[in-house]
């Protein structure tokens, strides 16, 4: 309990200025419930109780094992691929939709304006959004929830931040594994929001069936339309924010996105992108978006393409989880040694280059005994 306060003022040279103690204060925290919650640990579920509750779609179940899965710990990665592989059975049914565009152009407000259109048709929807993370204190806001009120609150959807981490390949590959889990807690739509950066569209890009580009008129529309790399992966793009005194920009960068896009080669999917607009804040255009989708599905299934791009992409990341795997082996062993090698190369001891192999050939040959 806490001890009554001594108040100098009553001593006796201060004769006619007294202060009372006042009333015992209790202590902030109920001592028995405080004693209770010391000795309170999280129950920790089994691999069975994980895919339990994945098959009857628990959310809360589903949100542990996503954790499970973004945890850096050895136990919780060797538990993890467990639940995934029990999992596999039950996945592959839904629709990876990959959405991306610059900073500012409404992605977070078309998500939710498309994923509300979504599960009023009856789909369940799993929004997967990869959050960017500061250089200097390795944080992330994870506000996306914010900024979709009304989609966080349907019950027919599920949205799930996770940091970038300062690794976007590392991440993706662990949003690649969060959607598998979505899937088997049967969601049939999966939604994925890249940070928007650049290296991160390659990423998704790997892991979905649509890659949805999102752009704003007045953006420079001609140049980027001509430029490669994100605008050959895209299957389709919308111009949004196409409502009040924007309309007439929108289609005129319609338009020319779609003129910039027959100087490039045929798709692979043979389905020629489309350009549409949209306006995510007065929710136009959206059913004609999903319709479009639905186009792709149905013309890359009956050609094969569809099975054999999934097929591809599960081929990829293996061999990404390979590199991510030996990388991560491959500096935790040489801790010491890279020191070393950094302080050499600083001082100009020994060039980068022959740091490097000197590096690789000790860690191989440690390896070789092992």
């Amino acid at each position: 309990m806490q001890q009554n306060i001594e108040h100098p003022e009553n001593d006796a040279c201060y004769e006619g200025l007294a202060v009372n103690k006042g009333i015992e204060q209790p202590d902030p925290v109920n001592p028995a419930i405080a004693e209770r919650l010391k000795h309170l640990k999280k129950k920790t579920l089994t691999t069975d109780e994980y895919v339990t509750g994945l098959f009857r779609g628990d959310i809360n179940i589903l949100s542990q094992a996503i954790t499970l899965v973004e945890s850096a710990r050895i136990d919780h990665q060797a538990m993890a691929q467990e639940v995934i592989n029990r999992c596999l059975p039950n996945t592959g049914k839904s629709v990876r939709i990959g959405i991306t565009g610059v900073p500012g152009a409404g992605k977070s407000t078309f998500i939710e304006a498309f994923g509300k259109f979504l599960t009023s048709e009856g789909h369940k929807i799993a929004v997967l959004a990869i959050d960017p993370s500061s250089e200097r204190s390795k944080g992330s806001i994870l506000g996306d929830k914010t900024r979709m009120e009304e989609l966080s609150c349907d019950p027919h959807a599920y949205i799930r931040p996770s940091p970038s981490a300062g690794s976007l390949g590392g991440v993706a590959r662990k949003t690649r594994e969060a959607m598998l889990l979505c899937e088997a807690a049967g969601f049939d739509i999966i939604l994925i929001e890249t940070v928007g950066v650049g290296q991160s569209e390659t990423a998704v890009h790997s892991m979905v069936d649509f890659f949805l580009l999102v752009q704003i008129a007045g953006a420079g529309d001609e140049l980027q339309g001509i430029k490669r790399g994100i605008m050959e992966m895209a299957d389709s793009i919308i111009i949004n924010k196409a409502d009040g005194n924007n309309i007439t920009r929108a289609e005129l960068a319609k338009v020319q996105l779609q003129n910039a896009l027959h100087l490039f080669p045929p798709h692979e999917s043979g389905v020629e992108p489309k350009v549409m607009t949209c306006s995510a804040y007065e929710k136009t255009g959206i059913k004609e978006i999903w319709e479009n989708i639905l186009h792709y599905c149905s013309e890359t299934q009956q050609s094969k393409y569809f099975d054999i791009r999934r097929s591809e992409q599960a081929k990829y990341w293996m061999y990404e989880t390979i590199n991510e795997q030996l990388r991560n082996r491959f500096y935790q062993s040489q801790k010491e040694q890279i020191r070393e090698a950094e302080e050499k190369v600083q001082h100009n001891e020994e060039s980068s280059f022959a740091a490097a192999f000197r590096l690789l050939d000790n860690y191989f040959k440690e390896d070789t005994k092992l």
